[in-house]
């Protein structure tokens, strides 16, 4: 736990760096990629994924550990040859474990929020899943264990091949001329990131575009065919949380409605989207199946909310890498209470964003949990020996949130700087 938050505390001010070089360089060249609150929700979504971590709030049905200790043919020493090896074969593995996530209903559910937004960029890539609980994949990591490689290296070489993944959520970096034969590229992935038809389900690879080639699921990007971003049943929510549950909460819908007994139970692994007849008869959902004419998501809001959204995302991103750097003075219970007030503070203000009434129920919880808090601990986890008066700063911040959502929620009804749906692509 200690090393994976150390990780986070370097990787964290890279990728915010890079997500502003970005922004930047997207003013320099006239091109538009980011929107206020789709940014905010994918930021906000990375932190839900990293607070999940953090709360240990995985099940591994079987370790990598257990399996190289016991069916190993080899002992191999450590060498550099061993770590490429290694990532290599977590290449390969992720390619189908991607696939999978793309290609049975139920393991849509852990993929789907990462392809959410509906726009393509460097922030997009922290769109990451709260819901892949239980670790189904863990057989395609025999091999690595069969060969012998070291749990050690495997635990070095799988973060670095997670991050090697970032870079290329990007719309302004072009084909990359010989690269596009050997690696993921941004033009692959926005092919992927794509619901365009001849782009759907295409380029699963995370760095090594060959998997693609060898299994016959490539696709290059066109320019007479614009990739249009998201998701075929739109999210509508700015909310991580949410839509990291919405296609789990559909498929226990459609279980339930059906009246066919085989349907209840088949449901589960056909491909992605597949509703038994007399359900999507009776409950049609509505599907993007003219990308060129979706409207993305939108919800008006005045220039108020819309720095109060980025204050939020800010100070609760401040929050929490005070919580990383500090794990190792945490214990158990503090880091659930921790991480708990995050995540129920991300759910308050995604949802407020979203103009949703639970955001005020959500506050409420917040204010009663950070009052506890307080009291219990006598401040916030040690940070009055950063700050001083950071007791009395965290008391008056809770406060000041639940008169901002109360306000918002309840009182202001005026859009005097609307941001509207816009038809892509944009």
């Amino acid at each position: 736990m200690e090393a994976y938050a150390t990780a986070l505390t370097y990787a964290i001010p890279g990728f915010v760096s890079l997500i502003l070089i970005e922004f930047f360089a997207s003013k320099i060249m006239g091109r538009s990629v980011n929107r206020a609150m789709d940014t905010i929700s994918s930021l906000s979504s990375g932190m839900t994924n990293t607070l999940k971590d953090m709360l240990g709030l995985s099940i591994v049905i079987v370790s990598y550990g257990w399996m190289v200790d016991r069916f190993a043919f080899f002992d191999i020493p450590e060498s550099t040859g061993l770590f490429l090896l290694a990532f290599v074969m977590i290449d390969f593995a992720s390619y189908w474990s991607h696939r999978w996530n793309h290609e049975i209903n139920v393991f849509w559910n852990r993929h789907i929020v990462h392809h959410s937004s509906e726009e393509f960029n460097l922030s997009c890539a922290l769109r990451q899943s709260i819901s892949g609980i239980i670790g189904v994949y863990f057989f395609l990591y025999i091999p690595m264990a069969l060969v012998g490689i070291p749990g050690k290296i495997i635990a070095i070489t799988a973060p670095i091949h997670l991050f090697a993944q970032f870079w290329y959520h990007t719309k302004l970096i072009n084909k990359m001329g010989i690269l596009e034969h050997i690696i993921v590229t941004p033009s692959h992935h926005r092919v992927h990131h794509a619901i365009n038809a001849k782009y759907l389900d295409k380029n699963y690879a995370a760095i090594f575009i060959i998997w693609d080639k060898i299994f016959n699921t490539f696709q290059e990007e066109l320019p007479e065919e614009p990739a249009v971003y998201g998701v075929k049943r739109q999210v509508k929510t700015w909310n991580p949380v949410l839509i990291n549950w919405q296609h789990m909460w559909l498929l226990l819908q459609d279980s339930w409605r059906t009246q066919n007994w085989w349907d209840k139970i088949r449901l589960w692994f056909m491909p992605t989207g597949w509703r038994p007849t007399d359900v999507a008869e009776a409950y049609p959902i509505d599907i993007v199946d003219k990308p060129y004419e979706m409207v993305k998501y939108e919800k008006p809001y005045d220039l108020g909310l819309k720095a109060w959204a980025w204050f939020q995302l800010i100070f609760t991103n401040l929050l929490m890498y005070f919580m990383l750097i500090n794990i190792a003075e945490l214990n158990v219970a503090h880091i659930t209470l921790y991480a708990t007030f995050l995540f129920i503070s991300i759910f308050a203000y995604t949802s407020l964003m979203d103009r949703h009434p639970v955001a005020v129920f959500a506050e409420i919880t917040k204010v009663g949990l950070g009052i506890y808090i307080i009291t219990q601990l006598g401040g916030w986890f040690g940070l009055e020996e950063w700050i001083p008066a950071a007791t009395l700063f965290m008391g008056l911040y809770i406060g000041i949130s639940m008169a901002i959502t109360i306000y918002y929620s309840f009182f202001e009804r005026r859009v005097s700087s609307p941001d509207l749906g816009t038809t892509s692509p944009a």
